[in-house]
């Protein structure tokens, strides 16, 4: 992709029920902004707290949707972004300082998409072995909490998310693109919330994620997917 520094990025934040995190992210985003982002868009599932007022007054975009679904929610608030490059974000995520840069610098290497390694909050040691695995580039090591880049013009040429997964959304999208486009892992990480973890407990929810894996490279329908996903571990 012929590029500058002068690009701009979107930031698009699909959310439900997230009114814990999303003003402290937005904020994040805003301070970090450094005149390189267009807009911060919030899309949001009609929750029942008050995420999207908080997003709103904290300077984001909001647009609100009836479908709780992070794939079409992604490409609601894509067909709404005037930047050059798209970046996907959890609501619970807090990507490293200098993550405008550091994506800049990629797409102007030639990636069209690509990733950060994630970290937990907690200094859990088995948390950590998680973490670790973030740095290489096999398919089960990726997942929308390492957050997700991509240039808007590769992205609008290959139709976005798949909005038939209501899960593994961001698998489906990566295993699509990243043989066919340059891909880069950025070596800093995104801090990311553990509640799924503490919630369920490390073996349980590692277990769950490996089940799911392994349904999605069969070729598991997204709904049976998702209820299968509901069904093994907890959600907030």
């Amino acid at each position: 992709m012929s590029t500058t520094m002068n690009n701009k990025l979107s930031v698009i934040i699909p959310t439900l029920n997230e009114a814990k995190y999303i003003d402290r992210l937005v904020e994040f985003i805003q301070q970090n902004a450094n005149q390189k982002i267009a807009e911060v868009i919030v899309v949001d599932a009609n929750s029942s707290d008050n995420t999207a007022e908080k997003a709103g007054l904290s300077g984001a975009i909001v647009i609100s949707v009836k479908e709780a679904s992070r794939a079409y929610q992604m490409n609601e608030g894509a067909k709404r972004a005037t930047g050059d490059i798209l970046y996907f974000v959890h609501a619970d995520a807090i990507p490293p300082e200098s993550f405008i840069d550091d994506i800049l610098n990629a797409v102007k290497s030639g990636y069209n998409l690509g990733c950060f390694r994630f970290r937990f909050k907690s200094k859990n040691p088995l948390l950590m072995v998680n973490s670790f695995f973030t740095r290489f580039k096999v398919l089960w090591c990726r997942g929308g909490d390492q957050t997700l880049f991509i240039d808007k013009a590769t992205f609008d040429q290959n139709s976005g998310f798949n909005e038939k997964y209501v899960i593994m959304e961001d698998f489906e999208l990566i295993q699509r693109l990243w043989n066919k486009y340059p891909f880069k892992i950025i070596p800093k990480s995104v801090s990311v919330s553990e509640r799924k973890y503490k919630q369920n407990g490390y073996f349980k929810v590692n277990l769950a994620n490996l089940k799911l894996y392994k349904l999605f490279k069969k070729g598991c329908e997204p709904e049976k997917l998702k209820e299968k996903y509901m069904a093994l571990i907890e959600h907030s």
